[in-house]
C-alpha cells in the first residue's frame, strides 16, 4: 500500500488517478502542507487509522527559492546546444530574496523535519523501517565553500545535530539579510 500525498488535492488525486491508469492500484491520497501542523496530524492519523504503521516515509516535499524568469530558460532549452556544454548563469533569469530563502528553509528543512518527528512512532511499529529524504542536485556540497557548513555536511556527520544544523541556516539567513552570501562563501543560486 502506498500513500501518495500532495499540497494541491485536486492534483494528487489526478496523480493517483494517472498511477492506477498505469497500473499500479494499491494507492491511496491524503491532502499534506508539511507547513500545516494540523495536515501532519491528519495524515498521521490517516496511517495510523488505515495502516497502524508506517514502513517508509519518503519525504520529496520542496520550493524553490528563487523566481525562475520561465520564458529566458525556454529560451536557453532552446540554445543549449549552442552552449557546448557552458553551464547557464542561474543568477541572470532568477530573482531570490530573503523572504524567499526564508520560506524555502521553512518549507524544505523544517517542514520535513516536522513531519518525520510526527511519524517516527508509526515508523517505530514496523520491522523494516526506512526514511528517504529526496533532494534536488541544483545545489551540491561541492558549491558551498562556506567552511563551517562545508565541515558540518561533508565532514563531521558524527557531530551533526538538530542545533547546529539550525545554527548554521540561521547563519545563512543572516549573511542573506545582510548581502554576505558570496563573501561568506554560501551559494548565491538555486536555493
Amino acid at each position: 500500500m502506498v500513500v501518495l500525498t500532495a499540497r494541491d488535492e485536486k492534483r494528487g488525486i489526478q496523480a493517483v488517478e494517472n498511477l492506477k491508469g498505469s497500473g499500479f492500484y494499491d494507492l491511496f491520497f491524503h491532502q499534506l502542507d508539511v507547513m500545516n501542523p494540523s495536515s501532519i496530524a491528519s495524515l498521521k492519523d490517516f496511517i495510523k487509522t488505515h495502516f497502524g504503521k508506517l514502513d517508509i516515509l519518503v519525504n520529496n516535499a520542496a520550493i524553490n527559492g528563487s523566481i525562475i524568469d520561465t520564458d529566458a530558460v525556454r529560451a536557453l532549452r532552446t540554445a543549449y546546444d549552442e552552449l557546448n556544454g557552458n553551464e547557464i548563469n542561474w543568477n541572470d533569469i532568477s530573482t531570490q530574496t530573503y523572504e524567499l530563502a526564508e520560506e524555502c528553509l521553512k518549507t524544505n528543512y523544517y517542514g520535513t523535519n516536522r513531519l518525520t518527528e510526527a511519524h517516527i512512532p508509526l515508523l517505530q511499529l514496523s520491522n523494516s523501517t526506512r526514511i528517504i529524504n529526496v533532494s534536488s542536485s541544483i545545489i551540491k556540497i561541492q558549491k558551498i565553500t562556506n567552511e563551517k557548513a562545508k565541515e558540518l555536511l561533508s565532514h563531521d556527520v558524527y557531530g551533526l545535530t538538530e542545533e547546529r544544523v539550525d545554527e548554521m541556516l540561521n547563519g545563512f539567513l543572516k549573511d542573506f539579510k545582510e548581502n554576505l552570501l558570496e563573501i561568506k562563501g554560501w551559494p548565491t543560486q538555486g536555493f
